[in-house]
């Protein structure tokens, strides 16, 4: 009997722009109210036609009711979301907000950060990859 190896079809990722929103050395992280229990970057998906900025300004607005200042590309991800269990490519960019942030229905917090708080439930693109990142920049206190 003759065994064929099983050949992997890559998956296109999940496509997120997100912002890293830090504020007196915290990040902001939000949870949705589907998964109340786990805290990410504000941010989403694109709309088809929408670049990454275009997504990140329509999100904000529409979590957040704020829209991003002074936008700059950080750093991309490339992570298993979270809740979907597919792989994903995040592009993060470092923003302020025009406004304090007041969260949408659809999430269920929001708070602010240093990411060393042991009953805060991280996204691990955030735990894994982010916060190393901001600790080594400096961003975080």
């Amino acid at each position: 009997m003759i065994e064929s190896a099983a050949t992997s079809i890559p998956e296109t990722p999940l496509t997120v722009a997100a912002a890293a929103i830090i504020r007196d050395g915290r990040l902001l992280v939000v949870s949705k109210q589907a998964a109340p229990e786990v805290f990410y970057l504000p941010g989403g998906k694109p709309d088809p036609g929408e670049d990454a900025l275009q997504a990140l300004a329509r999100e904000l607005g529409e979590e957040l009711g704020a829209a991003p200042v002074d936008p700059r590309h950080l750093t991309d991800i490339r992570a298993t979301a979270a809740l979907e269990g597919v792989p994903m490519l995040m592009t993060v960019f470092t923003a302020t907000l025009d406004r304090e942030p007041v969260p949408a229905a659809e999430l269920a917090d929001l708070r602010w950060t240093d990411g060393r708080d042991d009953t805060l439930r991280l996204a691990p693109a955030v735990r894994d990859h982010l916060l190393p990142l901001l600790r080594e920049r400096g961003d975080l206190v």
